[in-house]
């Protein structure tokens, strides 16, 4: 095989099709992208991308500064507990960073959905609706859970209050709005055995 047919096999090659994962604070969004990588599906973790452009990307660097101050970062290193602190009290900087922090994980995304060669592949991000960015995706899937779970859930994690985590929910897209978004849905209310049965449910589905 020469190169000009390798060329045109890699034309043949359809695009993947992008799936977005996301789900609210507790719900089990990250317990449903790793078992989604065990049957073999690409996960992008948009969340977790995020935490790493925001150190090495210089540009973004300069703006997050010129937002929120020098404080925003400590020794050279994003200062998480205090921009957490501007943001969740003043939703406009909210917004105005993740408007600069999205344009630079959506080049990484591009970059990486590049290499991949699966049929279809996951975005995971907690603002995929708040963005708007499931009208990017083929398709969306929401998990989700009955808020009382997700909040016992997110306290037996994160080691935070009951008050702390309803205050965090409360700046969320409400579920109702997301689950009539959603172009599917897994409902976590139960055990690590009916997440993977629900999974393997989506699964069965997605074409």
């Amino acid at each position: 095989m020469d190169i000009q047919d390798i060329n045109q096999n890699q034309e043949d090659i359809p695009p993947p099709r992008i799936i977005g994962l996301t789900g609210g604070i507790g719900s089990g969004k990250t317990s449903v992208a790793k078992l989604l990588e065990e049957k073999g599906f690409p996960v992008y973790y948009s969340d977790d991308e995020a935490k790493n452009i925001v150190n090495k990307d210089s540009e973004l660097k300069e703006k997050i500064i010129a937002l929120l101050g020098q404080e925003a970062y400590q020794d050279g290193k994003y200062n998480r507990r205090f921009v957490a602190k501007k943001v969740f009290i003043d939703s406009e900087v909210l917004n105005e960073l993740n408007h600069l922090i999205h344009p630079a994980v959506r080049l990484d995304f591009e970059k990486w959905v590049s290499s991949q060669t699966s049929e279809f592949i996951f975005k995971e991000t907690a603002l995929l609706f708040e963005l708007n960015l499931h009208e990017q995706c083929y398709k969306s899937l929401l998990v989700t859970a009955d808020d009382n779970l997700r909040i016992k859930r997110t306290m037996d994690r994160d080691n935070k209050t009951y008050r702390e985590i309803e205050a965090i929910m409360h700046k969320q897209m409400p579920e109702k709005d997301k689950i009539k978004l959603a172009d599917y849905i897994i409902y976590n209310n139960s055990d690590w055995e009916n997440l993977q049965s629900e999974t393997n449910a989506f699964l069965d589905k997605l074409h």
